[in-house]
């Protein structure tokens, strides 16, 4: 009897969240991690990844690797939201379609040095590829967010620009999600 209330407990608070917790049961099952060397997690994004227009920035994609990937991963999918109220959760960077042979991508890879069948889809900013941290001065610091699908599928289709639009491509496509945060303001 206490193992039925504990489930549907856990259904129950899944349902009761706002729809972030619907991805909560395959976070992480097998160890699934995802860091940079450009930054520290939870720390500050480095200037030189900023927008060059009004940031001073060099406009430079972090590094990324990840490791463990949960059994059945088939392909990836990388997002980057500015999670701060004022960006209402501004894309900075959408990337489709990457290998499972890929662990990694190198400080400087958007529009470079990206992995072969792999695409770099809008930002909020209205160009394809990373589009660094640009906050509004004075509205103290933005935390962005990485967040990498791991998929059962290698591809998804093509179109997508929007989070809202790759949550639904990527529904009942997840094999696991590692998240990595980290801040920037000026």
């Amino acid at each position: 009897m206490k193992t039925r209330l504990l489930f549907f407990g856990a259904i129950i608070l899944c349902f009761a969240t706002n729809g972030s917790t619907l991805f909560a049961a395959t976070r992480n099952s097998t160890n699934f991690s995802l860091e940079s060397e450009s930054f520290t997690a939870g720390g500050q994004l480095p200037a030189r990844l900023a927008r060059r227009q009004v940031a001073g920035g060099e406009n430079i994609s972090p590094e990324l690797h990840w490791q463990n990937p949960p059994a059945g991963t088939r392909g990836y999918a990388l997002l980057c939201i500015d999670l701060h109220p004022v960006a209402r959760r501004w894309i900075h960077w959408l990337v489709v379609n990457i290998p499972t042979d890929c662990e990694s991508l190198p400080e400087g890879a958007s529009g470079k040095l990206m992995p072969a069948g792999c695409h770099e889809l809008g930002n909020s900013f209205g160009d394809a590829g990373w589009g660094g941290p640009q906050p509004p001065p004075g509205s103290g610091r933005h935390r962005y967010r990485f967040t990498l699908f791991a998929l059962k599928c290698a591809r998804l289709p093509a179109g997508i620009d929007s989070e809202q639009e790759l949550r639904q491509a990527i529904q009942g496509k997840i094999a696991g999600q590692a998240d990595l945060s980290g801040w920037f303001d000026r």
